[in-house]
């Protein structure tokens, strides 16, 4: 009993067929298809930051999102106050 046989994968393809139509199917497929990709393409971002962070933790750096940055400076500022306080 759990192998799949010939028979059972044509009669699965017949109801899909039956359930969905032809004309929806190979747009499934193609949908399933990209979300496996970005499934994928997601993970190995995953175990790569985890990789990153254990490397940044075994050195002894403290991680980007941690280090102070500069504030951020107001949108309405004039551009001729801003070359002012460059200088």
């Amino acid at each position: 009993m759990g192998a799949l046989k010939p028979w059972h994968i044509f009669v699965l393809v017949a109801v899909l067929v039956l359930l969905f139509g032809a004309k929806r199917l190979p747009d499934a497929a193609r949908g399933l298809g990209r979300s496996m990709r970005i499934l994928k393409a997601e993970t190995k971002g995953l175990a790569e930051d985890d990789v990153d962070g254990k490397a940044e933790a075994q050195s002894g750096r403290a991680p980007l999102e941690a280090q102070p940055s500069q504030p951020a400076q107001p949108k309405n500022v004039d551009p001729v106050e801003r070359v002012r306080d460059i200088s």
